[in-house]
């Protein structure tokens, strides 16, 4: 590992990845003599498309591949769209446009509908964690699952007088007040994006819930557990307070891709999100300084996202069915693994290898705090609401519309109690639809 200097942006990594497409890929080798030969053949791709960090490394890899692959045509069918990703995906199959190769994060439904294919041997091979369903590998992970923090101006911290890290939930509330009466907005959040929203939605659920008890969704789908138990309850408490207090009052008119604006113009001291957002801030403002952490529970603890997770790139049916159409796919996944566009991808959206072969990229000072948390044998992780499989796979429109009740929970001054019976009822109604429960 080296240094990542703030001043190298985004745009700057990118630009890499073209650079480096002559020199990498197993068919482009022989200087495209071979290459003009080969019969051409056309495959469709997509993926959420709602981080612009990740989208832009995605677009550089696949215009490498092409470049270096001329029989070869990508259409990038990806869009950013007001609808959740697995919607849209609805969408295009319903429409007859489902992805030959798609970013998939509903693996267990998409496989047991018979939509996509497990993935060849040559690419499980690569892979260091490989999540299995029905006794088969269906993802290739772009990378593995990040840590969620809270990704600070140093400036504004220490305007406010703040000199140390929360080490407590609760000293992480204090130093919300802290900020509000320094005169900044302590937090912002894309609302207008209902991912975003999770972000927060699942820190809680992750502090309250899951981190004790990795088997609540299967309890709770066998009427076990309830969530108007005392641990949701207070999960959907947290998350109230903190966006009635501490989040910028528009946060449901601000996209996920403007957050990085507020941040570095001193509307907001503050961020919940992933690594994958140093990158657009560190190419927003090359000299704005942050730092990053995640956020403790009450009792000091950290619990976060981590697990790997049954998501990443699968092969649609029909494509896998293509001879032709399928040796391009795996020859371009080969491609993006390769360490030099696997690195260079993970460098752009400061991400973490999911390969068994470890690339040498920049890592800057916040993704190291990133990584040290991963490492740390006292961080508890786990797992997103609807990222769990098995006996714990929740119904599958649950998660937004679990995550729409807690927007209007807060839009509305709602009862916390009242909306936990509501989202019992409906995940009832759910699960029966669906064949989860009887």
């Amino acid at each position: 590992m080296y240094k990542f200097s703030k001043r190298q942006t985004a745009a700057g990594i990118l630009t890499l990845a073209i650079l480096a497409s002559c020199s990498t890929g197993r068919s482009g080798d022989d200087g495209g003599g071979e290459e003009e030969s080969l019969r051409p053949v056309t495959f469709s791709i997509a993926y959420a498309a709602g981080d612009m960090a990740t989208t832009q490394a995605l677009k550089a890899v696949i215009a490498a591949y092409m470049q270096a692959h001329p029989h070869v045509t990508i259409k990038d069918i990806s869009e950013i769209s007001s609808s959740a990703y697995l919607d849209w995906l609805k969408i295009k199959d319903a429409v007859g446009e489902f992805p030959d190769l798609l970013e998939m994060r509903d693996t267990e439904a998409f496989a047991a509908a018979g939509k996509i294919a497990p993935l060849p041997q040559e690419l499980v091979k690569l892979l260091d964690q490989p999540v299995q369903v029905y006794g088969q590998v269906w993802n290739a992970p772009l990378y593995e699952t990040p840590p969620q923090g809270i990704i600070y101006s140093k400036k504004a911290y220490a305007a406010a007088g703040i000199t140390s890290l929360p080490q407590t939930y609760d000293e992480f509330l204090d130093v919300q007040e802290k900020l509000k009466a320094s005169g900044i907005t302590p937090l912002v959040a894309g609302g207008k994006d209902l991912f975003h929203l999770g972000f927060w939605i699942n820190k809680f659920l992750i502090d309250n819930v899951y981190a004790a008890d990795p088997d609540w969704n299967a309890q709770k789908t066998a009427g076990e557990v309830s969530f108007t138990d005392a641990n949701v309850i207070q999960a959907a408490s947290d998350f109230k307070q903190l966006f009635t207090r501490y989040v910028d009052p528009g946060w449901q008119n601000i996209g996920d891709n403007q957050t990085v604006s507020f941040l570095v113009s001193g509307k907001a001291a503050q961020l919940y999100s992933g690594p994958w957002m140093f990158s657009p801030i560190a190419a927003a403002d090359p000299a704005f300084e942050f730092g990053f952490y995640a956020v403790p529970d009450r009792t000091g603890q950290v619990k976060v996202t981590g697990l790997p997770s049954l998501a990443g790139w699968s092969f649609s049916t029909e494509a896998a069915g293509d001879p032709v159409k399928a040796a391009a796919i795996t020859d371009f996944l080969q491609f993006f693994f390769s360490p030099e566009q696997y690195g260079t991808f993970l460098a752009a959206i400061n991400g973490i290898p999911a390969t068994i072969v470890k690339p040498v990229y920049p890592v800057s000072e916040p993704m190291q705090e990133a990584l040290r948390i991963l490492d740390d044998p006292q961080t508890v992780k786990s797992r997103m609401i609807n990222n769990w499989w098995g006996g714990n796979t929740i119904p599958q429109q649950f998660r937004n519309w679990y995550y729409k009740l807690l927007e209007e929970l807060v839009v509305r001054n709602g009862d916390v109690s009242s909306a936990m019976k509501e989202a019992d009822r409906e995940y009832d109604r759910q699960a029966r639809e669906e064949g989860l429960k009887e």
